[in-house]
């Protein structure tokens, strides 16, 4: 059964953080899909992850391609992921459910500290998820480093 790791970002943009889980979780052997809300939000996401640093690659792709199946990472907006994950990490409040959590080896849920609504939205869904009986732990970034601040 696995966990909801819940990031609080309020230090470093979405597009600077996801790209140190990603390695992360390719690092841990696992395949990951990155659930998003809206196809343009995902095509955004997928030029940021391609102007990555010179010296690193992180291998992905965007849901449809005829290579889903084979990507370590794939970016979609379906709650379908031709990849087989063991990480699903969601943004903007993507879909999750406990049933998705317990089947998977950890789901992370990326929020926009600054956004009111990104906030309700994961307080909404640490309370489902944990309601449910997932294992949560919320990290935060406000000091400057991530620190677990709870845990479920």
């Amino acid at each position: 059964m696995g966990a909801a790791f819940f990031y609080h970002l309020t230090r470093r943009p979405l597009e600077a953080t996801l790209p140190v889980l990603l390695e992360k979780s390719i690092g841990a052997g696992w395949r990951v899909a990155v659930r998003g809300s809206a196809r343009e939000r995902m095509d955004w996401l997928d030029q940021k992850l391609w102007q990555g640093p010179e010296d690193g690659f992180l291998p992905h792709g965007m849901a449809g391609g005829p290579h889903d199946v084979d990507q370590p990472v794939l970016l979609t907006w379906s709650v379908e992921a031709a990849n087989d994950p063991q990480c699903l990490m969601t943004i903007d409040g993507a879909e999750i459910t406990p049933e998705e959590v317990q089947r998977l080896e950890r789901a992370c849920i990326l929020f926009d500290g600054h956004d009111p609504e990104a906030l309700h939205v994961a307080r909404g869904q640490w309370k489902a998820l944990t309601s449910a009986g997932c294992s949560a732990q919320y990290w935060s970034e406000e000091s400057g480093r991530w620190e677990k601040k709870a845990e479920a």
